[in-house]
């Protein structure tokens, strides 16, 4: 029968073995370290079971906070002048509409003899655009609305006012030019 490693390994070993009694008091002393060495356990334990409800918590609060702002979004400032008055939103649309449609037309005749103007007039309808954010902003602190709306309205009928007769002028520049090239060629 062949020898198992096992008993060939104690085999070798004997009469090596500690088979002494410890001393006294060594249970007490064992325990005490294994009480020790739990209790240095149970606090690194604590310190990561500390840290995991607080990021957990923390974690909840920044979506919560994300949710919040994104479904509580104060109103525009359009949606706001449409409350206090419907109207002027359909009037702004439309004004709106012919006054893009103007200036394309107008942007569509640029010229080198007309740049300047078209320039110029795009500043007037710039400072006339936040001449009109203030209106709207005058509106919704409460001033006197009859009379906002009725300055809004103005303000649009003074930019198309203003497109049109840039188109006059841009049409006379056209027509002076081609006027002086007939002249030229005969």
């Amino acid at each position: 029968m062949e020898v198992d490693d096992i008993d060939k390994l104690f085999g070798e070993l004997k009469g090596s073995f500690d088979t002494s009694e410890p001393t006294d008091g060594h249970r007490q002393r064992f325990l005490a370290k294994l009480e020790a060495s739990s209790t240095e356990v149970a606090k690194t334990k604590k310190k990561r079971f500390g840290w995991k409800p607080l990021s957990i918590a923390a974690a909840v609060l920044l979506l919560c906070t994300i949710g919040f702002n994104l479904l509580n979004t104060s109103p525009s400032v359009q949606q706001q002048v449409s409350k206090i008055s419907p109207e002027i939103t359909n009037t702004e649309y439309y004004f709106a509409s012919v006054i893009e449609d103007q200036v394309k037309k107008m942007q569509k005749e640029s010229t080198p003899e007309t740049q300047k103007l078209i320039a110029d007039t795009m500043i007037q309808l710039r400072n006339l655009d936040s001449d009109y954010k203030k209106m709207e902003q005058d509106l919704l602190d409460g001033g006197n609305s009859k009379l906002i709306l009725s300055a809004m309205i103005t303000n649009f009928q003074t930019r198309i006012d203003l497109l049109n007769e840039v188109l006059e002028q841009i049409e006379e520049i056209k027509n002076f030019k081609n006027y002086e090239n007939e002249n030229i060629t005969a």
